[in-house]
């Protein structure tokens, strides 16, 4: 048998799917998923072990958003291959220790899930063999709260997250979900959102001739509507 036909095949949930349901251990007791997050949107994401300089960083960095996010309707879950003591013993080194670009005393109050046996890991495709075989990859999965995946990132183990880019996508995503829109390339809050182009010649037609306040058009497939 090759290397590659030996390798363990990596699954994980695709955008719509529903996102798999699983209970863990974390550091703010156990969780029950998606059962204990009805009616919110959801920020799963991985990171490849404790103690390790470019994880610091993510996580002061979202534990200073928690608050950005919950008024967003949104929950924040962490994950690695971990102990749970570890975590513990981890994120009071960065309370107590570590200041980082302004931050410092930050505690992290939401969950991170000890996943030792990899078991939820696995269930999200974050452990890839040919970046590590005991770390998980730095994985986002955005999840709605009809606990579909609505969105995924990954980046590699190297190189720390935007957790800014993170945040603009869950505004993307509720205001296209609210508004029936979608958003172009660079979006930002405020910004001029797209109007669905027309689905039939008519429909077309008719959208290049009718005037809407507010709406402009620089072809019959592509209108936007003013934002401000």
């Amino acid at each position: 048998m090759s290397e590659s036909e030996n390798t363990e095949r990596v699954t994980m949930p695709l955008i719509g799917d529903d996102a798999p349901k699983f209970k863990a251990d974390t550091t703010m007791g156990e969780i029950n998923f998606p059962e204990d997050y009805k009616g919110k949107w959801v920020i799963l994401f991985s990171h490849p072990a404790d103690f390790t300089p470019v994880c610091t960083t993510e996580f002061m960095t979202f534990a200073s958003m928690q608050e950005e996010f919950r008024e967003l309707n949104t929950e924040l879950i962490g994950l690695s291959i971990d102990s749970k003591y570890a975590h513990i013993a981890w994120l009071r080194t960065i309370k107590e220790k570590i200041e980082y670009k302004g931050m410092k005393n930050v505690e992290v109050m939401f969950p991170v899930i000890a996943d030792l046996k990899m078991e939820v890991a696995k269930m999200f495709g974050m452990v890839q063999p040919n970046a590590s075989d005991n770390q998980a990859v730095r994985a986002v999965f955005i999840i709605d709260p009809e606990a579909k995946v609505r969105a995924i990132l990954y980046y590699p183990l190297s190189n720390g997250r935007n957790m800014d880019e993170i945040k603009r996508m869950i505004i993307a995503m509720q205001k296209s979900d609210k508004e029936n829109i979608a958003t172009p390339a660079n979006w930002m809050p405020g910004d001029d959102v797209i109007i669905p182009p027309p689905g039939s010649c008519g429909a077309a037609k008719e959208r290049i001739e009718t005037e809407e306040e507010g709406k402009y058009c620089l072809d019959w497939f592509i209108c936007f509507r003013k934002e401000s």
